[in-house]
């Protein structure tokens, strides 16, 4: 139970990054979406639901190899 609650915990930013990826992609083509007012907005905020659903995802993996000691040593906890 544990590893699908942690699988859909990882499956939210990754839509949502998802989702900013569309919104960039669409605003390009000069496709504009109902609950944003203009094209430059979307692509603004589909830049920030990329960025925020990446990082989430690699914050996550990053933490989990730090755990686990597959990091380079620079990156290791003092």
């Amino acid at each position: 139970m544990q590893r699908m609650i942690a699988l859909i915990i990882l499956l939210i930013p990754g839509f949502v990054a998802a989702l900013g990826i569309k919104w960039m992609r669409d605003t390009l083509f000069g496709i504009l979406h109902p609950p944003i007012p203009s094209l430059w907005l979307q692509f603004l905020c589909g830049f920030i639901f990329f960025a925020l659903g990446l990082g989430f995802v690699g914050g996550f993996i990053f933490h989990r190899d730090r755990k686990r000691n597959k990091v380079q040593p620079r990156f290791q906890k003092k």
